[in-house]
């Protein structure tokens, strides 16, 4: 196993440093190894994820060769040669498990935001002190944007959030974890090839949670209460100007629709298994508030907005990789984790084989499936084994 950095190094590095779990305690096992301290409803800090992922690096025995930094793989005879900063391997087989969230997604007309104006990603973000004082622009309503939103704003300072697509829970449902209820009514255990549209169940953006002691909701309208100001989408920087598209209200209708047709799938779950009595009763929830009037451009020379923060989402990055299996779009070209290339696979992909894949509790069942190919190719005695 080859590792970049150190075990657990995204957690490490790439994190900010009120960062926690969206998903609850319980929710954290991997193969023999689980959480099991004195709060299974919390939510796991950055620095209690990267434990948890050393204690079962040692608990397992996996061989996993730190500070090996892949520069390249490519075909090799009926194999791979892989590249390193500390040497070469072959091998028959190789699993890329490197994620999906390596760079941050910024939009080109960043390169027209005003020099007055600092910008970064969540991955240059530590916390509020590190800004100059002033406006912040969060850019991207998904988990991380509206909990930098929400964490910039109790600093004191103004926030205007962008809002295109998201996706609105409510961190608890009839008195339990809302991921409670994904997990036990089956919907994260969806496979890939049950989906209609597959591509986008993997584009769909992280749900707005945040993983508190309070298990708060941290929804639109609570961040509206706290005093953060709505706009639209981002559509352009021109002139010093950032512009917004309009819309906010249909864009808040289409979340709010999706979230109660998921929550209708729990009730309905709860009736057909004679569980509504263990949970308390259905709750609907206010619709998201739209403001009287968004504003559709903000003058970025004026000094009202003094830093942007992108949190407009991630790619992987497959620059190591020589071999043709890379789409247009920098996407891998998979079916379920086997990649388009023989003796090549892949894990850690949002919806890989389940909805679950990019969950630390999903990984178990994806990578058993993979394993499963990978051996029953070498038993065949094939060439691309």
């Amino acid at each position: 196993m080859l590792e970049r950095g150190q075990v657990a190094n995204s957690w490490r590095r790439e994190r900010w440093d009120s960062f926690r779990l969206l998903t609850p305690n319980w929710q954290s096992r991997l193969p023999g190894h689980r959480y099991d301290g004195p709060d299974p409803d919390g939510y796991m800090t950055m620095a209690e994820v990267t434990a948890f992922i050393e204690g079962f690096a040692a608990r397992s025995g996996a061989p996993v060769r730190t500070g090996a930094d892949v520069t390249s793989v490519r075909r090799a005879g009926d194999g791979y040669q892989v590249t390193t900063g500390g040497g070469e391997f072959r091998c028959r087989t190789v699993v890329i498990a490197s994620g999906a969230c390596n760079v941050p997604v910024v939009p080109p007309f960043a390169g027209a935001v005003p020099a007055s104006v600092e910008q970064l990603t969540p991955f240059g973000y530590r916390g509020p002190a590190q800004l100059p004082d002033g406006g912040v622009l969060v850019v991207g309503a998904s988990a991380t944007g509206v909990q930098l939103a929400a964490e910039l704003r109790r600093s004191g300072r103004p926030v205007t959030l962008s809002v295109g697509e998201h996706v609105r829970l409510p961190r608890t449902y009839r008195g339990r974890d809302v991921l409670w209820w994904m997990d036990a009514s089956g919907v994260w255990d969806q496979r890939y090839d049950e989906i209609d549209d597959l591509t986008r169940a993997r584009r769909l953006p992280s749900p707005q949670l945040i993983g508190t002691a309070e298990r708060t909701t941290l929804d639109l309208n609570a961040l509206t209460a706290m005093g953060v100001e709505l706009v639209g989408r981002l559509a352009a920087v021109r002139d010093g100007r950032a512009l917004f598209s309009g819309g906010l209200r249909n864009v808040f209708s289409l979340a709010d629709l999706k979230m109660e047709r998921l929550l209708d799938t729990f009730d309905a779950w709860a009736r057909e298994h004679g569980r509504d009595d263990e949970a308390g009763p259905p709750e609907r929830f206010a619709p998201t508030r739209a403001p009287e009037r968004a504003r559709l451009q903000l003058d970025l020379r004026g000094g009202e907005i003094r830093t942007i923060v992108w949190a407009t989402g991630f790619r992987p990055d497959y620059g190591w990789l020589d071999v043709p299996v890379v789409d247009e779009k920098g996407r891998l070209r998979h079916e379920g984790g086997v990649v388009d290339s023989p003796g090549l696979y892949a894990l850690g992909l949002p919806v890989l084989r389940r909805r679950r894949s990019t969950f630390i509790h999903g990984i178990e069942s994806d990578a058993r499936e993979v394993i499963d190919h990978l051996a029953g190719v070498a038993l065949a005695g094939r060439p691309d084994a």
